[in-house]
């Protein structure tokens, strides 16, 4: 078990008030482009590829805790005593962690997709599932949104879990980083996630010690981590907003880009006492 923090691999754009964008698995610094396209603008983004993920690699096993360590190194090395931590699924999940640990260390939580006690529903699934999964990815790698190979291939492949608009622009998204995801996620980091939720993996009860402000949002169709999920994370947090969107499941982000970036601008604009770029940054609160 190997659980020294590593010099994680990073993107960094932008200029001002820094903001740490979290992915999920699998994922990397790649599936984070809808939302550092956007908050680069007035943010300075940092978007790493975690431990076992996309460039930064893992010496060997390693418990999920190690990711906390990685990224506070990560914030040391750049000299940012606080930031805005933005996560998605698994992400939200370090998000949280982070906070709980450090509360010092962050200003504010966007949380997407993800909960202090994750759940799932049943995804049941066939073989021909598998294939048509490989020929939606394949095809699409190839002809990004192409609309005829989404039509054959995509409602009936497992994209169906996780996506409910399968439409080009969605596809886009996919073909932008989610097949070098899957490429470059290790094992290692898969079984340190399992190992994780396998132990029942449940923050619920300690929420109440973040008092920094959340925005917490999901997809009502989300399998994957149910929207109860992460209603009942931003209702046990001190300080939260909720949003579920309709139509939409665990990578909504992709699917409704436009709404949810607005609802992420309104809430920072709403905040003008806390969060960093609008005011300031604030300490936690005791």
């Amino acid at each position: 078990m190997s659980d020294r923090p590593v010099s994680l691999q990073f993107d960094r754009q932008g200029q001002g008030p820094p903001i740490l964008c979290l992915h999920g698995h699998p994922g990397s610094s790649r599936s984070m482009g809808v939302f550092v396209r956007h908050l680069s603008r007035r943010f300075c983004t940092i978007a790493p590829d975690l431990r076992g993920y996309g460039r930064s690699r893992s010496p060997g096993d390693f418990a999920m805790a190690a990711h906390i360590d990685d990224l506070v190194t990560l914030l040391d090395r750049l000299q940012m005593p606080q930031v805005l931590v933005l996560g998605w699924s698994l992400g939200g999940i370090l998000a949280l962690e982070l906070a709980l640990r450090h509360p010092d260390r962050v200003s504010g939580l966007v949380l997407i997709a993800t909960a202090a006690r994750p759940r799932s529903a049943p995804m049941p699934s066939h073989w021909r599932d598998g294939l048509y999964t490989v020929l939606a990815a394949l095809t699409n790698q190839l002809w990004p949104g192409n609309r005829w190979a989404i039509e054959q291939w995509g409602p009936r492949s497992l994209l169906r879990y996780l996506i409910r608009q399968h439409t080009p622009s969605t596809y886009r998204y996919l073909a932008e980083s989610a097949l070098w995801d899957v490429l470059r996620t290790s094992r290692s980091a898969t079984r340190a996630l399992s190992q994780a939720l396998s132990q029942g993996y449940d923050r619920q009860p300690d929420l109440v010690a973040i008092r920094c402000p959340a925005l917490v949002l999901a997809g009502a169709a989300d399998r994957h981590i149910i929207p109860a999920a992460s209603q009942a994370t931003a209702t046990a947090l001190t300080d939260s907003r909720w949003h579920c969107y309709d139509n939409a499941a665990h990578l909504f982000p992709w699917e409704l880009p436009d709404r949810l970036l607005a609802d992420l601008d309104q809430w920072l604009t709403d905040r003008p006492d806390g969060l960093p770029g609008i005011g300031g940054s604030k300490q936690a609160r005791p």
